[in-house]
């Protein structure tokens, strides 16, 4: 079986346990990286940004080695094999089903008015300060939440595990656990955890934009979400979370965006689809954890195809490559064969 297929069915698979088995509440490998990451933080921590660059290359390193590695053990396996490793890979590093599991408690919560319940339960999907919320913050701050991890926790993953198999699925996760660990502007990350935010950028580029796309193509208003994305995108000072965050706005009709509280600093954000959208309501959790999964299926059908397609055409270049070369084997063969011929009969 082809590695572009390996990769359809094991991400496929892997989608499907991680929508019926979710995230353990022990021994999940991405809490074990985070264990591991804290422990080489301790070791190597200094104020620097030399310090914070040996700090991702250690951890990022050994994320894509172990990928690596697992991957050639099985590179000779039955397909079967290969299927299972993709599969328990992808499962690993994504976060759909948690993520909606947690943000519908907190909807849950708001909708049966227990604030506190739901102010306790919010930290678990993002780090804004809870007891500065009303009940209508809290709700945008879940549907913001759902948006931004949908690239981060599920299609930044399926983007780089289709553009590398398991090592880019376990890259990808290791770089996105670290900017959340390190990659803050806090006295203590500002330069130390500096690679690892600026890595992420870059990562999850291409992860983002396919979510927003997708978030177009599956949402309920895709004129509403393209004209979010193109006019307020670029004012979300993340690179990455403002088409995602833009595109889900428009897409669900909503304004997301705004003041925001993290541990006590305040930061005054762009509103995205200020123009036509509404505030946030309780009911809109529901619909973006909703968008959130039909996103996550288009854009794995979308990263299956672009590897096939790929595949395709580095199959037809190499079979290209080879009839050109055999040409002018052939041809080198006929020119030297009539030079012999021409030698004998002037020699006779």
């Amino acid at each position: 079986m082809r590695a572009d297929r390996v990769f359809a069915y094991g991400a496929a698979a892997g989608l499907i346990g991680d929508r019926i088995l979710g995230d353990p509440r022990r021994g999940h490998p991405v809490a074990a990286f985070g264990r591991a990451a804290a422990a080489v933080e301790r070791a190597l921590w200094r104020d620097d940004r030399a310090r914070g660059v040996l700090h991702t290359l250690v951890c990022v390193g050994g994320a894509t080695a172990i990928g690596a590695l697992g991957a050639r053990a099985v590179r000779s396996a039955p397909p079967a094999v290969r299927v299972a490793v993709t599969a328990a890979a992808t499962w690993a590093v994504v976060g759909g089903t948690s993520l909606g599991r947690e943000a519908r408690a907190v909807g849950a919560a708001l909708a049966s008015g227990d604030t506190e319940a739901a102010r306790q339960r919010l930290p678990h999907l993002c780090g804004r300060d809870p007891q500065s919320l009303d009940e209508q913050q809290m709700a945008r701050a879940v549907v913001e939440s759902v948006a931004e991890n949908t690239s981060d926790a599920v299609v930044g993953a399926l983007v780089w595990g289709a553009a590398a198999g398991v090592p880019g699925l376990l890259a990808f996760r290791a770089v996105n656990t670290l900017d959340a660990m390190v990659g803050h502007r806090s006295p203590r990350y500002l330069r130390y955890g500096w690679a690892s935010a600026r890595l992420d950028d870059l990562a999850g580029w291409p992860g983002a934009r396919l979510t927003a796309l997708a978030a177009v193509l599956a949402g309920p208003d895709r004129r509403g979400a393209v004209r979010a994305w193109r006019a307020d995108a670029r004012a979300h000072p993340s690179p990455n979370a403002g088409p995602v965050e833009a595109s889900f706005a428009g897409a669900l009709g909503v304004r997301l965006g705004g003041t925001l509280a993290y541990g006590g600093r305040v930061e005054h954000r762009a509103v995205l689809n200020g123009a036509r959208g509404r505030a946030v309501e309780v009911a809109d959790i529901e619909r973006a954890v909703r968008l959130s999964r039909r996103v996550t299926w288009l854009a794995l059908a979308a990263c299956a195809a672009a590897r096939l397609t790929l595949a395709r055409a580095t199959a037809a270049g190499t079979a290209a490559s080879a009839t050109a070369a055999t040409g002018r084997a052939a041809s080198t063969w006929a020119s030297g064969t009539a030079a012999s011929g021409t030698t004998r009969r002037g020699r006779a």
